[in-house]
């Protein structure tokens, strides 16, 4: 059985998807923006503050499901210069302690001109 996620604590979905979808104790979680869930504008002006962002997004999805960062087992993060990739990886680092399998790409553009994305497959607890 499909269960949505949805909380305020994390922004809303842009376009016509969910924050994420729990089947089986696995969270498939949209990817996140650097958006505030509050304005749904973009905070940050670097890859550092908006990295951070990101990952307060992730964190609130996380935690709408009873799970932390190291509960999650695979992250796909886009971005949109590779030149990025060391400051956004401090960053990462901080919050991804557990160290899940990963995908890291450069892409041509992301949405609202933003300069990375983040998203997520974790093990939640189901209930």
């Amino acid at each position: 059985m499909l269960k949505y996620v949805d909380t305020k604590n994390a922004p809303a979905a842009i376009g016509p998807y969910s924050q994420g979808i729990v089947l089986n104790g696995i969270a498939f979680f949209s990817g996140q923006i650097p958006l505030s869930p509050e304005t749904g504008e973009v905070v940050g002006a670097d890859i550092t503050e908006q990295a951070e962002q990101v990952m307060k997004n992730v964190g609130a999805l996380l935690e709408s499901q009873g799970a932390s960062f190291t509960d999650v087992v695979k992250t796909t993060c886009f971005l949109a210069d590779m030149a990025d990739f060391a400051a956004f990886n401090e960053v990462y680092a901080k919050y991804f302690t557990g160290n899940p399998a990963r995908s890291c790409v450069a892409v041509k553009a992301l949405p609202k001109g933003v300069l990375c994305e983040v998203e997520t497959i974790a093990a939640v607890k189901e209930g």
